[in-house]
């Protein structure tokens, strides 16, 4: 199997869920702008949005990937099917029970998610009523990872990747046709979200018996690989969810510094998902079966190598992403969002939140491939140490530069952090022997910066003055960043194969 071919199928359909995501984005910027109502709908997806992280990207598959793959390679089909009965009908008794208590208690969620909320008369009725409503979706969210995990170990890469497009189209549904028959029309965006999580899951069903692995329920959460699944997904879910209360803790810090701030960080997080999931969670992706086979195989070189190549993936792809997000930050926001209520103050605003995510790109990203590396070994407490020291970091920065420069503080906080994160793991790993760099290294790196200097000159030639962006009109603006856009690309992969740089270098074969 090609590793780069499979990368590119999982980046080309996670383009897709991130383009049909910025059309979702700029529909709801345009009907609802940065105000009350997208205030209170933000903080409500939240909580759904950090457990699909939690979950879909981050403590169930990590846990439960690797005990799977080991299933399957030494224990059979009937063993690997068996186990993945029970995880399934556990996990989803376990998720009825959550939904039902999400809904119950949402009034008490509010204020922990955002308790300056309740300065403003209706806000926090509002933001409950959106609670109750999508809370579902975590049930609905959580089984499909399951499911993508299971097509992921069986090298299926492509379903688990498509799947998020039926969110967004759902959304996008809800906001064109849904929203003007609702009272307050931010319900039907709400309802979206619900139904898209059912369409979901109900496509996962036919890729599952094409490779007969449809879950059955089967009830035993005593049995062996039962309890090392729940052992190992106690340190992956703390792991993972450092970050998540990163998050939280800052949509409250946002919460108080007043109105449209949420929205702002919101509106620059959905930018940062574009480079962070097409590159870091595909790579993670992709990398995980490999790296748990080569470690049960015992292939130490094998092993370092596939890392070394996720690495320089990583260096090659996510520099020049940094660089083109903080040069192009106005003609992106304002070429996606500044239409209908989205004024040019939020541009500037959401410009300040995303140039504070750009310092941590690169760090977000390779934590993506460094922490996979220990979890394929089943090692989740090391990544989770590191993590709780990261956030405890992340929060002291956090509230001492929200003083000093509002929410861009917040967003730069959190760049520190996953910097930090990715040098606590890095060399941790090194220490250890896990990962030793191949050679060349050097060579490689500096012949990336002359790229880099050569794509920094074509964008900021190309783009040339914020007001044009902030003034023009729709299709000037999409005409000339399409422009911009394809020229840095052009000109950056012409710098580096100029330097010596050749696709096929960066092919990777393996095999099942």
């Amino acid at each position: 199997m090609n590793l780069l071919k499979a990368l590119s199928t999982v980046s080309a359909l996670t383009l897709l869920s991130r383009i049909t995501g910025l059309a979702r984005e700029t529909l709801k910027a345009v009907g609802f702008g940065a105000g009350l109502q997208m205030d209170a709908f933000e903080a409500a997806f939240r909580l759904p949005n950090i457990l699909r992280r939690l979950f879909a990207e981050g403590a169930f598959s990590q846990a439960f990937v690797p005990i799977l793959a080991e299933y399957k390679r030494a224990r059979g089909e009937d063993a690997t099917r068996a186990l993945i009965d029970r995880v399934a009908t556990l996990l989803a008794v376990l998720l009825v029970a959550i939904s039902v208590l999400g809904i119950v208690a949402a009034p008490w969620l509010v204020y922990l998610l955002a308790g300056g909320f309740a300065r403003t008369p209706g806000k926090v009725e509002l933001t409950a009523e959106l609670i109750r409503i999508m809370f579902p979706y975590i049930f609905f969210i959580s089984l499909v990872s399951l499911a993508g995990s299971i097509l992921n170990v069986h090298r299926r890469f492509a379903i688990p990747a498509f799947t998020p497009v039926l969110l967004n189209i759902s959304i996008i549904g809800a906001t064109i046709f849904v929203a003007p028959h609702f009272d307050p029309p931010i319900v039907a965006l709400a309802w979206g979200v619900a139904i898209g999580g059912a369409a979901q899951l109900a496509l996962q069903i036919v890729p599952l018996a094409r490779i007969a692995m449809l879950p059955r329920p089967r009830f035993d959460w005593r049995d062996e690989g039962v309890s090392r699944v729940l052992r190992a997904m106690g340190p992956a879910v703390l792991g993972v969810s450092a970050a998540q209360i990163s998050t939280l803790i800052n949509t409250q810090l946002a919460a108080y510094l007043g109105d449209g701030r949420i929205s702002w960080i919101t509106y620059a997080d959905r930018l940062m998902e574009f480079p962070s999931a097409m590159l870091g969670v595909a790579l993670g992706t992709v990398l995980l079966p490999s790296l748990v086979k080569h470690h049960h195989d015992g292939n130490q070189d094998q092993y370092r190598a596939l890392l070394d190549w996720g690495l320089r993936l990583t260096f090659l792809l996510a520099l020049p992403a940094t660089l083109a997000l903080a040069l192009l930050s106005v003609p992106l926001i304002s070429t996606l969002y500044q239409y209908g209520r989205f004024t040019p103050n939020d541009v500037w605003q959401t410009r300040d939140a995303l140039l504070g995510y750009c310092v941590g790109l690169i760090g977000l990203i390779a934590v993506k491939i460094l922490a996979p590396a220990f979890y394929a070994r089943q090692d989740m407490k090391t990544p989770v140490k590191i993590a709780f020291l990261t956030v405890l970091v992340t929060q002291a920065l956090a509230v001492a530069m929200m003083f000093r420069i509002g929410h861009a503080g917040l967003t730069l906080a959190t760049s520190i952090g996953a910097c930090l994160n990715a040098t606590l793991l890095f060399i941790t790993m090194r220490r250890r022997g896990i990962y030793v760099p191949q050679p060349g290294w050097l060579v490689f790196l500096g012949r990336i910066g002359i790229a880099l200097a050569v794509l920094g000159g074509v964008l900021w030639w190309a783009a040339g003055a914020d007001a044009f962006w902030v003034a023009a009109g729709l299709w000037a603006k999409v005409g000339r960043l399409s422009a911009v856009i394809a020229a840095g690309a052009l000109a950056y992969f012409a710098a580096l194969w100029v330097c010596g740089f050749r696709f096929a270098d960066f092919n990777r074969r393996e095999h099942h």
